[in-house]
């Protein structure tokens, strides 16, 4: 008898493969922040700057508040809410910036609010790798005390390879993260799963009276623990911006039914095991582990401190690119690492500043315990933002009404601003330092922006325009030489001043004259079919607009290719492209006081040309010079 399988099973079946690579795929990258956290988030609660006596009731006040807080913040806030305000498929901050769409006034404000909240997350950037490493390897002195005195070099020697193997792309090892970090929260759920048989009286927690009775008995002390409570959710910005590289379904689907269980699991198995040995605070974690079993676990908890950390580092790549092309940051070499995944990116000069940050703070801190007082600051203000940012999107895109968004939003905002006020305790201690870097990072993303737009202005001041230039050719005056020349532009209306240059001392023009500007628009991708604009002037001249979205890399050859749909052939290998190469003049002129013009002329000459930028092959490139007085 002949059997046959219907169309639509055999669909199903293979779109839940896909669905479940994609989801084993989330668990690898996404959550290896959050799941980390067991190392050390419970151990600060009762052995950190701000502990509390481990009582019973005690540990079951801090576990109600850590099954409520990732029950909120991260399964209903991130997951349910949040991950809907998408920008065509791409979270985060950036991202979710640039779907706000509201009046002039206000939204500057609004894109302030992102920008600051995106420079956070290089200060996390750099704490992430830095506590979850060197946690990890503290396991060692659980064992013997005679490692104690190698775990901040082997820490360092850790991060150390970690940043120089950026350079291979993540392809590869990228390709064990999900059975990795699937296999340490299935041990995560055993170890916590031994304990809990032990003390099943710790799954009362989940009542949140006790987490009501641990604010009433603690006073000041009790809120102060919110700080450490915190570092339980600290990857929810992380899978927010991972959005675009799985969808939303993977990350819930993971969250639900590998992560969530893991992680409870083993914060209620650190609870029951305070319960019995209330003197284990300080390495509860490595205490829940029996003896043979100490240093596989060590090893996996490494291995899980690598992925996390990658995890950030690969973010911090994608956040400098998506700056670069929304206009706040210069130019710089992004390398690809992959044929077939465009996200998958290496940026030297980040990689090298996180590296050298990084290592830094272990120094510095020297104890994973110190190092959590400068973690979370950085996070928990821009949850704060995000939340801000969302109430806006939420009014202004979907229709919600002011009282349905302000009921929603406020009650997650109080729960942000519990944790941010909490935190901002640990400035003293160390949580100046993510502050400090967001305050720079945010200084130059404003000055680059408003540098190019003064610089903007003061290239159109007195430009002819475009159509009095042509009328105004005669024939056989100047002369035209065979060929094109592409005059790279910003502004399209007026004559561009590397055309007047190379005019004036070189007496021809090329048969063909293009001028074209290249436009991020505040979406992730723009199709090829939308790639290019043509306008036809007279005389042999063309106006050409490219665009791309702000996860692209812009290239030359790609959008010759997308002028050939629209009927205008160019030939790469027979097209010169004329570049300025401008010297900038500080002046006392308005738009930007005189130290910031001098700061952005620094960044103008340390950004990448714009040839490499745009992938143009270097033969086929002439510079002009030109002195412009900002």
């Amino acid at each position: 008898m002949e059997t046959s399988t219907h169309p639509l099973s055999a669909h199903d079946n293979g779109s839940l493969k896909h669905l479940g690579a994609l989801s084993l795929g989330a668990v690898g990258v996404v959550y290896g922040d959050i799941g980390t956290s067991p190392l050390y988030a419970f151990r600060e609660c009762f052995h950190g700057a701000h502990a509390v006596n481990p009582s019973a009731a005690n540990i079951l006040g801090v576990l109600s508040l850590i099954f409520w807080s990732l029950l909120i913040v991260i399964t209903v806030k991130y997951l349910v809410f949040v991950m809907r305000a998408d920008n065509r498929g791409e979270g985060g901050i950036l991202a979710l910036m640039a779907l706000v769409k509201t009046e002039k006034r206000r939204r500057w404000v609004l894109i302030a609010l992102g920008l600051f909240g995106a420079a956070l997350l290089y200060g996390d950037g750099m704490i992430t790798p830095a506590i979850t490493v060197l946690s990890a390897v503290e396991g060692l002195g659980v064992a013997t005390h005679r490692f104690d005195h190698y775990v901040v070099p082997i820490t360092l020697a850790i991060l150390v390879a970690i940043f120089l193997v950026q350079r291979r792309g993540t392809a590869d090892i990228g390709k064990v993260f999900g059975p990795v970090m699937t296999l340490w929260f299935l041990v995560l759920g055993i170890l916590g799963l031994t304990w809990i048989a032990r003390e099943p009286g710790v799954l009362l927690a989940v009542n949140p009276l006790h987490g009501v009775r641990f604010f009433a008995h603690n006073g000041t002390m009790g809120f102060l623990v919110l700080g450490s409570v915190f570092l339980v959710v600290t990857g929810g910005e992380a899978l927010y911006a991972d959005m675009g590289h799985f969808g939303r379904k993977p990350i819930q689907i993971a969250w639900l039914a590998v992560v969530l269980p893991g992680l409870m699991l083993n914060y209620f198995g650190q609870g029951a095991l305070l319960l019995r040995q209330p003197e284990a605070a300080e390495f509860v974690f490595y205490k829940m582990a029996p003896a043979w079993m100490l240093y596989p676990l060590v090893a996996l908890a490494t291995a899980a401190g690598i992925i996390a950390s990658q995890a950030v580092i690969s973010g911090a790549f994608s956040l400098t690119r998506q700056a670069v092309q929304l206009g706040y940051s210069p130019r710089v070499a992004i390398i690809h690492t992959s044929e077939a995944e465009i996200g998958q990116i290496y940026i030297p000069a980040v990689n090298w500043a996180l590296l050298l940050s990084t290592l830094g703070l272990v120094i510095g801190f020297q104890k994973s315990t110190n190092l959590a007082a400068a973690y979370g600051v950085a996070v928990t203000t821009t949850m704060v933002i995000t939340t801000l940012l969302a109430d806006v999107v939420a009014r202004e895109l979907w229709g919600w009404s002011r009282l349905r968004s302000a009921l929603l939003m406020g009650a997650f905002l109080v729960i942000d601003v519990a944790f941010f006020a909490a935190n901002i305790i640990k400035v003293p201690q160390g949580g100046w330092f993510p502050l400090v870097v967001a305050g720079g990072i945010y200084l130059l993303m404003v000055t680059w922006k408003q540098g190019r737009r003064l610089l903007a202005e003061r290239v159109r001041e007195g430009a002819l325009p475009i159509e009095d230039f042509v009328q105004h050719l005669q024939p056989g005056s100047p002369t035209r030489v065979p060929g094109t020349a592409v005059f790279l532009t910003t502004n399209l209306q007026g004559t561009p001043t590397t055309l007047l240059h190379n005019l004036k001392h070189n007496k021809v023009l090329h048969e063909q004259v293009v001028l074209m500007t290249v436009v991020t628009e505040e979406v992730p991708r723009v199709p090829r079919r939308d790639r290019v604009e043509i306008e036809t002037l007279d005389k042999g001249f063309y106006q050409i607009t490219a665009h791309y979205g702000f996860t692209q890399d812009p290239r030359a050859a790609e959008v010759l290719e997308a002028l050939k749909d629209k009927g205008l052939t160019l030939d790469l290998m027979k097209t010169t492209f004329f570049l300025g190469r401008e010297t900038l003049i500080p002046s006392d002129r308005g738009g930007m006081s005189l130290w910031r013009k001098r700061l952005f002329g620094v960044m103008s000459r340390n950004a990448i040309r714009f040839n490499d930028f745009f992938h143009i092959p270097p033969n086929r490139v002439v510079e002009l010079g030109m002195q412009i007085r900002l």
